[in-house]
């Protein structure tokens, strides 16, 4: 009789060999099947008699990284709509970190840029006092104004001066024959043209020994609207009440500094003054001969206008380093809320992660009971679920970078003067915080498979 029940016996424990095979080789991490002899000596009842099937004995080795990977990777190929999904949303949340981030340094480089065409030497005079350095005053409440004479004090005795253009800017209608248009006017002298390195398409600037002259340089804007497909050299403009003789054209330039260069018409400055019934400029531009000297030139200029106002000090001194430092605050500042609020869309995509693995947990429970039936630990099946949620937010990560850099490319060419370049910081966090997503979220779904009791597993999946 007892020969008679072992064949039963044999033919199942040979048949679940056969069926948990690979699922052994992945979490006990071998092939084998060891007896029990040798730790309990020779014999005994204990020992395996020659016709019995060898027991297994639970292993302690652990899955290596490569059948964690594989493992989670069969199980991602095993549901692909929600494994794409899960990406997706990922990559849009790394993909609007880059690019919105591309779009705050790309201001940022682009005002720096501005601010270094016109030379790191560079000083410029605005009537009236404001307490904080870097950004001028919207309204000017100075007592005394800016004039040209102080201009001149400023050439004549800082020694670190070079070159100084006084401004007078205004806006007019300007005509000439049957086509008139709004033009910005700006009154100054020829200095400007080595201050603010300007080129000329045409003709010549303005005259260094007439200041009270009726002429004028065009913008190329202006040049084409006012005289299309002929020489407007020679040709008279009327400019307000005012006609003026056109001696030269500006080479295309764009916008600098907030101003279309393009579209500005350029007058000396006393003629600006009478033009505009004004007594006082608008700005003064100072270029000092090195920018080790600014400093010094900024302390005499203040020292310089005190005196000619009466020990009053009503007006502001602004360079470039100055300047500089007030936008890049305030552009860095900007980048950084554009990252936090593109973020909010990888947190969106973690929950996405985690809702996708608790379903992946509540559909796989047969499948987790019987790996931990097979000798697997809590911190196996862990590791499992918790290396899925990884593979999740890593590749959708790569995704979103590569997607953001394309965008970022197809921006650059269609705008090819604004510079769109995603700052190192942004594109390291987006790639940690994508990964970081995956592990955060994937950690509740993953402590409840591992928690769970292999024999109600599988006595759940079978109800």
């Amino acid at each position: 009789m007892g020969s008679t029940r072992a064949r039963p016996d044999r033919h199942l424990a040979g048949q679940n060999g056969l069926e948990t095979q690979s699922l052994n080789r992945s979490f006990n991490g071998t092939d084998d099947v060891a007896g029990e002899g040798a730790d309990h000596g020779t014999g005994g009842a204990c020992a395996p008699q020659p016709n019995e099937p060898l027991r297994k004995k639970p292993s302690t080795a652990r899955m290596n990284l490569a059948d964690l990977l594989r493992f989670a990777a069969g199980a991602l190929r095993g549901h692909r709509l929600r494994t794409f999904l899960s990406l997706f949303g990922v990559a849009i949340g790394v993909a609007s970190v880059i690019l919105l981030t591309s779009l705050g340094e790309g201001a940022r480089l682009y005002v720096t840029g501005e601010f270094a065409s016109l030379g790191s030497n560079l000083l410029i005079i605005i009537p009236g006092k404001t307490e904080t350095k870097g950004l001028a005053p919207l309204v000017s409440t100075a007592p005394h104004d800016l004039t040209q004479q102080d201009a001149e004090s400023l050439l004549q005795r800082v020694p670190g001066i070079r070159r100084v253009a006084p401004l007078i800017v205004g806006t007019a209608r300007a005509s000439a024959a049957e086509r008139s248009r709004e033009v910005t006017v700006v009154g100054t002298t020829r200095e400007m043209l080595e201050i603010r390195h300007l080129q000329m398409a045409s003709g010549r600037f303005l005259p260094g020994d007439l200041p009270q002259a009726a002429v004028c340089v065009l913008g190329a804007k202006i040049q084409r609207e006012l005289f299309p497909n002929q020489n407007p050299l020679g040709q008279l403009v009327r400019i307000g009440d005012w006609r003026f003789r056109v001696i030269g054209v500006i080479a295309p330039r764009g916008v600098s500094i907030g101003m279309d260069l393009d579209e500005v018409v350029e007058i000396p400055v006393e003629t600006g003054l009478k033009l505009f019934n004004r007594s006082g400029l608008f700005r003064i531009l100072a270029e000092v001969g090195s920018h080790q000297d600014v400093p010094a030139a900024e302390k005499a200029v203040l020292q310089v206008l005190r005196e000619r106002h009466g020990g009053q000090e009503d007006v502001t001194v602004l360079t470039q380093d100055s300047v500089l430092a007030s936008f890049n605050m305030i552009l860095r500042a900007l980048t950084a809320a554009l990252a936090g609020i593109a973020a909010i869309s990888l947190a969106v995509a973690g929950l996405g992660i985690m809702n996708v693995m608790l379903v992946s947990v509540s559909e796989r429970t047969r499948e987790i009971g019987l790996l931990k039936a097979l000798g697997g630990t809590n911190a196996q099946v862990l590791a499992v679920f918790l290396v899925e949620s990884s593979i999740l937010s890593t590749v959708g990560g790569a995704l979103g970078l590569f997607t953001g850099l394309g965008g970022g490319r197809l921006l650059q060419q269609l705008y090819p003067d604004f510079p769109i370049q995603p700052p190192a910081w942004a594109v390291l966090a987006a790639l940690a915080v994508s990964f970081m997503v995956g592990l955060l979220f994937g950690i509740l779904p993953a402590r409840n498979a591992s928690r769970l009791n292999p024999v109600q597993a599988l006595m759940r999946r079978k109800a």
